[in-house]
């Protein structure tokens, strides 16, 4: 007999009495919230396997409020998989400015080529066609698959993830390997295989909506009496997390170079955050730097000439990523050492807005230059 590991150890469940629960009292329920409660979103109203392939990619890790015009800006501009693939990465990464995990919006773009050249601009609807791409893991796959070609396959998100954790009262890390077989196991078994589409929505709008992270409904919940978490106050407790994020502290100083109505940029390399994107002239520290000292250093002396002077210089934005927290400074100079080499190039001011930039950049033009 499987026994799932619940918070409580004295009270655990057999599988089978757990799914037993389940099956006689939630899947009706859900439906029937989802039902009442469900969000009118673009991509509910449509199979096509292209539109639901935008959505998800734009989702993940994006709420749905910040997503929704982005997508809708996507579909508008590409409003076919052939039309995305003739896309230059510029122009993509232009459109996702804001939205941060930029690898997304490239990985996009290779996707969008290779079902061009390999299903003739046809997006595919099967799991085992969709693994294959570029971008794709086991839960987009899963979710285009079921939502385009009501595929039998569960769809496992964090709101899934949340929603068993809580009911069934799960303590296996969800972000362990163990953990993650635990819960697709179950989500496969509890999936209903005649509408697995509206089944996955219902489980997915009814942890984004009801079983939130934080601060739950519990008291306007349909299932409540058969939560495990509710009936024993581990509501905050559940999912359980390993805490696998170090953070990394970088310390970055941007120089505003102008020269008459054009400034001074430069295209980001790959092996590291922001690849390919555009940015002012950048010298990192390894600590926080008095600005006279970070303009002593050799990497910000090939800019300066005996002429140079410092013009302003702005307060430290701190810049939060997933991994990486930044403290950014921009340090605008008047005056400037010999005409721009090798990756850097000086645009119109009127331009900026053409290019791909990292967010904290955009917005600091944005500011500076209006």
């Amino acid at each position: 007999m499987i026994f799932f590991h619940i918070a409580h150890k004295s009270l655990q469940m057999t599988y089978a009495y757990c799914l037993f629960l389940f099956l006689m009292d939630f899947p009706n329920e859900l439906l029937h919230w989802y039902h009442q409660n469900k969000r009118d979103l673009p991509w509910r109203h449509t199979n096509d396997a292209y539109v639901i392939w935008l959505s998800e990619i734009i989702l993940q890790q994006t709420r749905v409020e910040q997503g929704l015009p982005y997508f809708n800006r996507f579909l508008e501009k590409y409003p076919t998989v052939s039309d995305f693939a003739a896309a230059t990465e510029d122009e993509v990464l232009n459109l996702w400015q804001g939205l941060g995990y930029y690898s997304r919006g490239r990985n996009m773009l290779i996707t969008a080529r290779l079902v061009q050249e390999q299903y003739g601009g046809v997006f595919p609807s099967s799991w085992e066609q969709l693994i294959k791409l570029k971008g794709i893991g086991e839960y987009t796959a899963a979710a285009i698959a079921s939502f385009a070609g009501n595929e039998p396959r569960a769809v496992v998100d964090g709101n899934v993830y949340r929603v068993l954790a809580r009911y069934f009262g799960i303590d296996e890390p969800i972000n362990s390997t163990q953990g993650a077989k635990t819960f697709r196991k179950l989500a496969n078994e509890l999936l209903n295989r005649n509408e697995p589409a509206l089944h996955n929505q219902a489980m997915m709008e009814f942890g984004a909506l009801l079983c939130k992270p934080k601060n739950p409904a519990c008291g306007i919940c349909p299932v409540r009496e058969g939560c495990y978490a509710f009936k024993h106050n581990a509501i905050t407790t559940l999912p359980v997390k390993l805490n696998k994020l170090k953070i990394r502290k970088r310390f970055f100083n941007y120089l505003l170079i102008k020269d008459g109505d054009l400034i001074l940029m430069h295209k980001r390399g790959a092996g590291d955050i922001w690849t390919n994107m555009y940015q002012l002239p950048l010298i990192e520290t390894a600590e926080l730097m008095e600005p006279h000292h970070v303009l002593d250093l050799p990497a910000a002396k090939s800019f300066l000439s005996e002429n140079t002077s410092v013009k302003a210089i702005s307060a430290v934005h701190k810049h939060v990523l997933t991994h990486q927290h930044l403290y950014v400074r921009f340090i605008e100079l008047d005056g400037f050492k010999n005409k721009p080499t090798g990756d850097f190039f000086f645009i119109e001011v009127k331009k900026i807005k053409n290019l791909a930039l990292p967010q904290i950049i955009f917005i600091f033009l944005t500011k500076f230059l209006n």
